[in-house]
């Protein structure tokens, strides 16, 4: 069992840039691939970016390729979204993710953290 919550949401001009936290529970957190999701009002939740256990693999979304990163720090059980360059289309509750297995993948994510807001202004 794993318990993700998330953090360092906000308002931010178009533009700017955030970084949101995920801190994660338990201490098998290096066991987990991890991801970042994000719903827009009245929109599905769709992939952003996700990260293999060791931090060696990571994947994004094209939309974001380029703009955003994906990191993590197992020794604090702690995983990172960099925001940069953002755009009002970004306004959306980022959902931080687990996976059980090491390797990176857009699908499969078995616990999900309750989501941080988001919001560009143009």
């Amino acid at each position: 069992q794993v318990q993700l919550v998330e953090s360092g949401g906000g308002l931010v001009q178009a533009g700017g840039s955030l970084r949101l936290s995920c801190a994660a529970s338990g201490r098998t957190f290096s066991s987990y691939a991890m991801g970042w999701f994000r719903q827009a009002p009245g929109r599905e939740r769709e992939f952003v970016a996700a990260i293999s256990w060791s931090g060696g693999s990571t994947v994004y979304a094209d939309s974001v390729k380029g703009r955003f990163t994906i990191s993590r720090d197992n020794a604090k059980n702690t995983v990172y979204l960099q925001m940069n360059s953002l755009k009002p289309e970004d306004t959306a509750v980022y959902y931080c993710a687990a996976r059980q297995g090491l390797w990176v993948s857009k699908t499969g994510y078995d616990y999900w953290g309750q989501g941080t807001q988001v919001t560009v202004s143009s």
